[in-house]
Order: C-alpha cells, then sequence, then structure tokens
C-alpha cells in the first residue's frame, strides 16, 4: 500500500509539473536587449509574457558582444525586441539573422523618424529614450507588436500601452517642470558621452560631452582640451559620469580643469545607456529617468 501512495505521488508530481510546464508555454516568452526595452514590453505584455533581458545594469549596448549562451536566449525567444538605430552596433548580423526566423523589432521603427537626431556625420542618435514623450511613442507599436502574436488579448496590450504612454506623458511633464526651476545661466550638462542630445532638445538644457553619441569613440586629447576650455569659460559648476561608461575620459577633463584652477565638482552618476538594478527605483525606465533629473537639478540649481 505505502509503494502505492509514493507511486501515486509521484505521478501526481509529474502531472503538476507538466501542467505548470503547458502554462509557462501559454506565455510569450521574448527576449530584449536593453534594460529601457525590457521595461517597455513588460509594462504593456504584462503577465501575459515572460521577459528576458540580456544586458543587465552598467552593461554599456554600444559595446556589448553576444556570448554563444546569450544567442540561444535570443534563439530560444517567440520574439525579440531591440532598440535600434545601430545602438547595439555589435549585434547587428545576429538581429538582422533573427529578423528572418521570428517576429523582431526595433523600437526605434515605431517612433517618427523625422524626430530622429543625427551628428555631422550623419549618424543616428540611438539614445530616443532621453526624451520621453518621443520614446513613449513606441508603447504603441509594441502593444500591436504583441497584438499580432496573440490575436485573443490583443485589446488587453492595446489598453496596457495606452495606459503606460499617459503614465509616460505625465512623467514627460515632470521633467520639463523640474529642469527649468535649474537657472538657465546653470542649465548646462557635461556629460561623458554624447547621449542627451534628445533630453536637450525636449527640455531646454545645453549639453556637452567627452565623447560621442558611440562609446567605441575614444576622446582624443584635443577633445578633452577642448571641453575643460568650454568648461572655464562658462563657469561650468558641476559635471557628470555615467553608470554604464568608462570614467577615464571624464577623470581627465576634472584634471584638466583642476589644472587651470577651475574648481568643478562630480555631480553624480546619470542613469545613460543602461537602467539600475532591479528592484531599485532606478530599476525602471521611470525611476530612472526620475533619479536622473533629481542628480541633475541638484547639482546644477
Amino acid at each position: 500500500m505505502r509503494k502505492l501512495v509514493v507511486i501515486s505521488g509521484l505521478l501526481l508530481a509529474v502531472a503538476g509539473c507538466n501542467g505548470q510546464g503547458a502554462q509557462q508555454q501559454s506565455h510569450i516568452r521574448i527576449a530584449c536587449t536593453t534594460g529601457m526595452v525590457a521595461d517597455m514590453v513588460a509594462n504593456i505584455g504584462g503577465d501575459r509574457v515572460v521577459v528576458d533581458q540580456l544586458m543587465g545594469p552598467d552593461v554599456d549596448p554600444h559595446l556589448f558582444k553576444a556570448s554563444l549562451e546569450d544567442v540561444a536566449r535570443l534563439r530560444q525567444a517567440d520574439m525579440v525586441f531591440y532598440s535600434g538605430l545601430h545602438l547595439e552596433g555589435k549585434m547587428t548580423e545576429i538581429l538582422a539573422s533573427l529578423g528572418k526566423s521570428k517576429p523582431t523589432f526595433a523600437i526605434a521603427d515605431f517612433i517618427q523618424s523625422r524626430r530622429v537626431l543625427s551628428d555631422g556625420s550623419k549618424a543616428q542618435d540611438p539614445h530616443l529614450w532621453f526624451d520621453v514623450q518621443l520614446w513613449s511613442q513606441g508603447a504603441t507599436g509594441v502593444g500591436k507588436a504583441l497584438a499580432a502574436q496573440d490575436k485573443a488579448n490583443a485589446a488587453d496590450y492595446a489598453k496596457r500601452a495606452e495606459e503606460y504612454r499617459d503614465r509616460l506623458e505625465k512623467l514627460h511633464d515632470e521633467v520639463t517642470k523640474q529642469i527649468a526651476t535649474i537657472p538657465r545661466k546653470q542649465r548646462v550638462l557635461v556629460t561623458s558621452h554624447d547621449a542627451f542630445r534628445y533630453f536637450s532638445r525636449a527640455y531646454d538644457i545645453e549639453v556637452e560631452s567627452v565623447q560621442g553619441i558611440s562609446t567605441d569613440d575614444e576622446p582624443s586629447v584635443k577633445d578633452i582640451n577642448e571641453l575643460v576650455d568650454f568648461i572655464c569659460r562658462r563657469g561650468i559648476k558641476a559635471v557628470f559620469v555615467e553608470s554604464s561608461v568608462n570614467p577615464r575620459g571624464m577623470k581627465a577633463v576634472l584634471e584638466g580643469c583642476a589644472a587651470r584652477k577651475h574648481k568643478v565638482a562630480e555631480g553624480g552618476t546619470l542613469y545613460s545607456d543602461a537602467m539600475g538594478r532591479p528592484g531599485t527605483p532606478e530599476g525602471t525606465y521611470e525611476g530612472m529617468v526620475r533619479r536622473n533629473v533629481e542628480t541633475i537639478v541638484k547639482a546644477l540649481r
């Protein structure tokens, strides 16, 4: 009798595992590159999706090279979402290949192309999320992409996308008001790399940086000296490093300012191409934006 009970228990356990596996299979498995993309997809997909984020905190997407394990994760997913505009530059071939075999989407493709910035060499600026209102356009495209994959729940995805956009619209207004509290003369943001041009346009703040759009571009001595000249000439009182960018260039700038007897503080760390750690306020897109604004305003006002 005892033997029969044990066998019955094992059968129930196996049945339970199989049932759980079937339930998990009913979810859409989605691989996302950056935290900002993963946050948007998770908010719109809700409990109908399982999101696997490849790039964690402090990871620079410009320099990220997918490992064999990362490629396996991408191939196991039902859908793939990435940021686009060459942000994940070293993954270009992998993402193009995935697009031939499964639904693969760039958030940038859901955003009005006429509002995309480019630099002097005509390279498009991928840092769209720094204009909260602009980035929110991606939510509608994500909702439609999920609906195409799971037509039975299309209305739910559309509703979540609308709710997410509403929250981001309020956040955009909040950021606008906060940045406006910095006196005009002091409203200059100096950062490690040129990631904040959308932020500049959207929130009326001047920006300068050590490196260009991509952190692949190493700053030259000329670049550093020109930035030191700018900081000293304008009397800038604080500069900022970024969580996902090597601070070496900014340290050279600070040393240059000190050599010219200009006192400039390190205003804090900004989240640029990567969000904060999971479970922290800055581990979400909205929390990341708020923490950046709080850091900027505190240092410059």
